[in-house]
């Protein structure tokens, strides 16, 4: 079955590129440069940021949905990102190499199942949980850490 893996949109993100460290603060960010790598997850162009490059750590609501599953959590966000990642039947590197917590999520935005993965064998629970009709998209997380990492819809 084939998927679309997406990245986060980044215009939400984009009053934040240039700003002051105390300007960040304010919206509760931070800004830090990347030092290693991996280790610094963009999720708006799905890819670990390299280093010397800057990333701005945010707190991100990824379920919004007025439910019990209503989430947010810590992201990195490359510090001036223009273009979300959206590819069809393609797994990133930044996911490719972690553990991955799959969520999976019906219309009514209430978790159907889950299960943790090594982000090299992802496809094959990403295909079996978009074979429940019931589920309506996936959400990934890096499993260690717990952020979101991306969503996954049907293609």
């Amino acid at each position: 079955m084939s998927f679309r893996l997406s990245g986060l949109d980044p215009a939400p993100f984009r009053h934040l590129y240039g700003l002051t460290d105390e300007a960040l603060a304010e919206h509760g960010a931070r800004r830090y440069v990347v030092d290693t790598a991996p280790g610094f997850p963009d999720r708006v162009e799905m890819r670990d940021l390299l280093p010397g490059e800057h990333a701005i750590l945010i707190n991100h609501v990824h379920q919004p949905a007025d439910t019990p599953y209503r989430a947010s959590h810590a992201i990195f966000v490359r510090e001036g990102a223009r273009t979300a990642w959206s590819e069809i039947d393609t797994i990133p590197h930044a996911l490719r190499i972690r553990p991955i917590s799959l969520r999976a999520f019906d219309d009514d935005h209430e978790m159907v199942d889950a299960d943790l993965i090594d982000g090299c064998d992802i496809e094959a629970l990403i295909t079996r949980f978009l074979a429940n009709p019931d589920v309506a998209y996936l959400h990934a997380h890096y499993a260690k850490r717990g952020c979101y990492a991306a969503r996954i819809d049907r293609a």
